[in-house]
């Protein structure tokens, strides 16, 4: 039943986050006056979203209609101290309440359907362009797997996320209205936000993405015999790279080193990233006829990257045997199997002295090219491993986003960022393993007052609703006749939803009539693309997700043109219209479901 509270008894129930311990503004108001829906449904002055957070005041002044810096809404006041956002608060309520007929001794009883639901009765805009450079920041500053998962751990715990370990037991950790993330190999990511109303059994709004980019990894043992002066590095492509893409780019190197600590003798994991190109794959000129013919080069032997020069070598380099490895580190070590020269440029740039502490490293290279705007005015985002750090970026500023309006709900909002869907997410922080499913169950048994079984988590699963968030291809004017009609998505434009009929994508009519839904909710615009049947269509972590866990699912991601190419072209409003959509879903996703019971 509607909860009824009449006006005239002179009570004031506010939030409990806003709740006054003494006087208003003016010193005699009311306490203990309902505030509702109808109250509030009008424009007027409201604090930004982080000042209503009432715990991360953004310390910024702006007026009415701006925007604010720091949770980028527009409309809103910003203040400075909890007091100030909390006092504003109070004040504006009570304006309202002062300009309403409610106010009226008259008035009769004021229904709402919902505690606190004048908190949804108005979702902040997303404002899509300042998303643009973040994301230029973020593809430019994170150029490996572990990297990335790193600054998205620092950007959710600065957002009030608290770092789970898989270790430990979370039962006593998880509390309603909690917001948390974890890692798996410092190479995948899940964030999720549990609702105030949660109860064990309800459903879930999830977004599936994967984080890691076609790259290039150096081998165990990549140091290779001196040929021609020339040193060189053993590598191997990682799903579709080593294409010809990837000759003549400047190249640099990073990712993560193990190092034994000589105070505690723990092994410790730190990140590394080459501040300048060290590598690079030369073409041979055309002059040279057929061995010039680059469409489908050896990989083993013809791709194989230069990293510097050693003309002291011996001049007959037409030995096939390899040079002696050197004993930086000491016989036995790690370092002693590397190039010594990787070595001492990875150890100058973490500042290490002793080689032999270095345990081991997993290194790849990158195109060191920043990411960066273009076309006349602006319009385009030129990057590298773009496909998918644009659906996990966009998905996890969605969570945030969507984690500073939320007050009542009833569900688990979360976002999982996957390693190793390039190379079929079969490894154990890829989207096949239990992550994800395990991730949900954790969550279920830690507020189920029995023990949390099959019928549960059934339950739960039946609830919930999965958006496979993997980029699509944009419609490329050169080659129109290679898309069909109606199914060319354009850049700065929205999220396409990815349909397949053999079963490469989870698309169906109920969950595109779905996710249709919520893109109106949330003034959102969808596009479509299905390929030529006379094209083979990639596949996704949809279908093995939704399949494992039984989830309703789409498959639906931003468009981008140069797909599996070193660098790649996305529209300059993409990230924030993905933000846009995810939001939405976020949002949107228990009144849509709703619909569909």
């Amino acid at each position: 039943m509607p909860r009824r509270t009449s006006v005239n008894q002179g009570h004031l129930n506010l939030h409990p986050d806003v709740q006054q311990d003494k006087p208003g503004p003016k010193g005699n108001e009311p306490k203990d006056l309902m505030i509702t829906p109808q109250v509030l449904n009008a424009p007027w002055t409201r604090p930004c979203r982080e000042c209503r957070s009432l715990g991360i005041p953004c310390g910024e002044k702006r007026r009415m209609g701006e925007q604010c810096p720091q949770c980028a809404t527009l409309g809103y006041t910003c203040h400075s101290t909890v007091e100030d956002a909390k006092n504003a608060i109070i004040t504006d309520m009570i304006a309202k309440l002062r300009q309403s007929a409610i106010m009226d001794a008259t008035a009769a009883d004021v229904e709402t359907s919902a505690p606190h639901a004048w908190r949804k009765e108005k979702v902040p805009a997303v404002d899509v362009e300042s998303y643009t450079q973040p994301f230029l920041s973020f593809i430019s500053e994170n150029p490996t797997t572990f990297h990335a998962v790193a600054t998205v751990c620092k950007r959710l715990e600065s957002r009030g996320f608290t770092n789970l370990s898989e270790r430990d037991s979370w039962t006593s950790k998880l509390s309603r209205g909690g917001k948390y993330c974890f890692t798996r190999n410092g190479s995948s990511v899940i964030a999720f936000v549990v609702g105030n109303n949660y109860e064990s059994g309800n459903g879930a709004s999830v977004i599936a993405s994967h984080i890691d980019a076609l790259t290039t990894r150096v081998k165990p043992i990549p140091t290779l015999s001196t040929k021609a002066g020339y040193i060189q590095l053993g590598v191997a492509p990682y799903a579709g790279a080593l294409n010809n893409t990837w000759w003549d780019r400047d190249l640099g190197i990073g990712g993560r080193v193990l190092v034994k600590n000589g105070k505690t003798g723990k092994i410790e994991t730190k990140l590394v990233k080459l501040g300048w190109p060290i590598a690079r794959i030369p073409t041979l000129a055309p002059h040279f006829g057929a061995a010039a013919d680059l469409s489908h080069p050896n990989k083993e032997t013809e791709m194989v990257p230069i990293i510097g020069l050693d003309n002291a070598q011996s001049e007959d380099d037409s030995s096939d045997k390899r040079q002696d490895f050197n004993i930086l580190g000491g016989a036995g070590t790690f370092t002693a199997t590397q190039p010594e020269r990787l070595v001492k440029a990875i150890a100058g740039e973490m500042n290490i002295q002793d080689y032999s502490s270095i345990v081991n490293w997993e290194l790849e290279l990158f195109d060191t090219q920043p990411a960066q705007l273009g076309g006349l005015d602006k319009e385009f985002i030129f990057a590298g491993r773009v496909d998918d750090k644009l659906c996990s970026f966009a998905a996890i500023e969605a969570l945030i986003a969507s984690s500073l309006d939320d007050t009542d709900s009833s569900s688990i909002k979360i976002v999982g960022c996957f390693d190793d869907e390039e190379i079929g997410s079969l490894l154990r922080q890829g989207a096949h393993s239990n992550l994800l499913p395990s991730a949900l169950e954790r969550i279920c048994e830690a507020f189920s007052e029995k023990s949390c079984g099959a019928n549960c988590v059934s339950q739960m699963y039946a609830n919930s609703f999965l958006i496979s968030a993997d980029v699509s291809h944009a419609v490329n004017p050169n080659f129109m006749g290679a898309y069909l009609e109606n199914h060319a998505p354009r850049l700065n434009t929205g999220i396409a939803i990815q349909a397949d009929p053999n079963g490469h994508t989870t698309t169906d009519s109920i969950s595109t009539a779905f996710l249709q839904r919520v893109a109106d909710k949330c003034d959102a615009k969808l596009q479509v693309f299905q390929i030529r049947n006379d094209s083979r269509s990639g596949g996704t972590v949809g279908p093995m997700l939704s399949s494992a866990m039984g989830m309703r699912a789409i498959d639906a991601g931003l468009p981008q043109l140069s797909m599996h190419s070193i660098r790649a072209t996305i529209g300059s409003q993409d990230p924030g219209l993905g933000v846009k959509l995810f939001k939405g879903f976020f949002d949107h996703f228990e009144e849509v479901d709703a619909e569909f019971r």
